[in-house]
């Protein structure tokens, strides 16, 4: 397991952003779990996926696992229309075959799209405020 026990760098914006905070769940299975791993580092990640993920918008996309639970944080532009963007996303080249193929990791409906998979999070506790 590589943990990282003083927390992870944040990048530094210009401008305000915002974030989203989802869930997803993997199935129990410790192979497919590294392979899921394998298949998000930068090495093995396909580029089409990357490029289709900065062209709709967004500014940072971070995965964190623990267990079987997966956590997505997304930073975006303030004026960032989440359904506009992820709609755009669908349409792009090899998006649904990345789709189709990490539904096999993840305990998904086959054929979801991203929007679909993934739970919007609600935010109970803000220290800022």
């Amino acid at each position: 397991m590589n943990t990282e026990p003083h927390g992870y760098a944040v990048q530094p914006y210009d401008k305000p952003v915002k974030r989203y905070c989802q869930t997803l769940d993997l199935r129990d299975n410790p192979e497919l779990i590294a392979e899921y791993r394998k298949r998000h580092s930068h090495e093995h990640v396909w580029p089409e996926i990357l490029e289709g993920i900065r062209s709709v918008g967004i500014l940072e996309m971070e995965l964190y696992l623990l267990g079987t639970r997966l956590f997505m944080i997304v930073e975006t532009p303030i004026d960032f229309d989440w359904n506009e963007a992820m709609g755009r996303l669908a349409t792009l080249p090899r998006q649904q075959e990345w789709e189709d193929y990490m539904a096999i990791f993840q305990l998904v409906q086959p054929g979801a799209t991203s929007a679909q998979k993934w739970q919007p999070m609600e935010r109970i506790f803000q220290l800022y405020k």
